[in-house]
């Protein structure tokens, strides 16, 4: 493992997961990300987080024409992954993501590159088709610096994987306040796992989505409390900073507004205080008192789902207070709650472990 990992003082990464789009709400905003990526850069920012199945390969190719063909290689460092677990997908089909995401990137080679969100039921997958090796022949040839994967699933998987596999630089864990201690997503405990095999970690989801910049007035009412200037998200992305044995935090940025929150207080980095670090523990006594759907909108369950249901939207929708003029325009040309088959696509793919069948059979009364 080199040196190099974790060395960086700047901490934040460039996730590109939900870039911004235009009015069409499909097409992704180049000029706008181009202006975002100046402005990162310009920060101390160098990592970049993508992904061969992000806006099914939009947010590839949206990245080479914003940073890759306007920068020097040499001036940052660009993770995409692989996912084994597409539909109808091979061996031979999840190797070609490589080359595939080589092209679209154009970035000659891979500083991180990452199998995709590894859990129970997709590990093997995997395996089977021979992806560890595959990754390693490509490290070997230079086309990738630092190898690992992305994780979804419970910490006992996570030990088996990093004993099976000392090869590995470097793991990507869903890590934020809210999921601590939550047994669905167990960051704690994983986040340990990663400490006790001392492999460096990349963090995603540090504000879960959004919800956690988004706080209901009770909890966000304990951090104003404390600092009035501070938005929620920097007291998130603060919170998962501040552990050992970071690389980056990973932030999912959808305007120059969020990046420039982002910066403000990411380029003098400060750990939170005894004080602060109390005031997180209030809003998690305050966040379980919220029953609403945990949904972060990763949009990895509608994938595959064989009816096309807008189920990130509709859940959005419910948690808002179900209006039914709001659940028509969030469905329109999309399925409905009343057409799920329950074949069960969605819960296997949701990184956050949701009850979707039953979900969604609560949203029906707002049809």
């Amino acid at each position: 493992m080199s040196d190099y990992l974790g060395k960086d003082t700047f901490k934040l990464g460039f996730g590109l997961m939900r870039l911004p789009k235009l009015e069409d709400e499909k097409t992704i905003d180049v000029p706008q990300v181009c202006d975002m990526v100046d402005a990162f850069l310009a920060a101390g920012g160098t990592y970049f987080d993508t992904a061969y199945v992000y806006g099914d390969g939009a947010s590839e190719n949206a990245i080479r024409q914003a940073l890759v063909e306007r920068h020097p290689r040499e001036s940052y460092t660009l993770a995409t992954k692989m996912c084994a677990w597409l539909q109808d997908g091979t061996e031979e089909s999840a190797k070609q993501q490589f080359f595939t995401s080589l092209e679209r990137t154009g970035a000659g080679y891979f500083d991180y590159y990452l199998l995709h969100a590894l859990q129970r039921n997709n590990y093997k997958k995997y395996d089977e088709y021979h992806l560890w090796d595959f990754m390693k022949e490509q490290k070997e040839k230079g086309l990738i610096r630092y190898s690992g994967f992305s994780f979804h699933g419970d910490p006992m998987l996570l030990d088996e994987l990093l004993t099976d596999h000392p090869e590995v630089d470097f793991i990507q864990l869903q890590i934020n306040y809210a999921d601590w201690e939550n047994p669905g997503v167990a960051s704690r405990a994983c986040y340990e796992v990663a400490r006790k095999h001392q492999v460096p970690v990349t963090v995603m989801e540090p504000v879960k989505g959004g919800a956690l910049a988004n706080l209901k007035p009770d909890a966000e009412k304990i951090l104003k409390a404390v600092n009035p200037e501070a938005s929620a998200a920097s007291w998130a992305i603060r919170y998962v900073t501040s552990l050992d044995g970071i690389i980056t935090v990973l932030s999912g940025m959808s305007d120059r507004e969020q990046m420039e929150d982002n910066l403000s207080y990411m380029k003098n980095f400060q750990p939170l205080s005894e004080e602060e670090q109390k005031a997180i523990q209030g809003v998690c006594e305050e966040l379980a008192k919220d029953h609403s759907i945990k949904c972060t909108a990763c949009h990895y369950c509608t994938d595959g789902c064989p009816n096309d249901i807008a189920i990130p939207e509709i859940f959005a929708v419910k948690n808002d207070g179900g209006d039914k003029n709001a659940y028509a325009i969030a469905t329109e040309g999309k399925g409905k709650a009343s057409e799920c088959v329950e074949c069960g696509q969605c819960e296997s793919a949701c990184p956050q472990h949701l009850p979707v069948i039953e979900l969604l059979k609560e949203c029906r009364e707002m049809e």
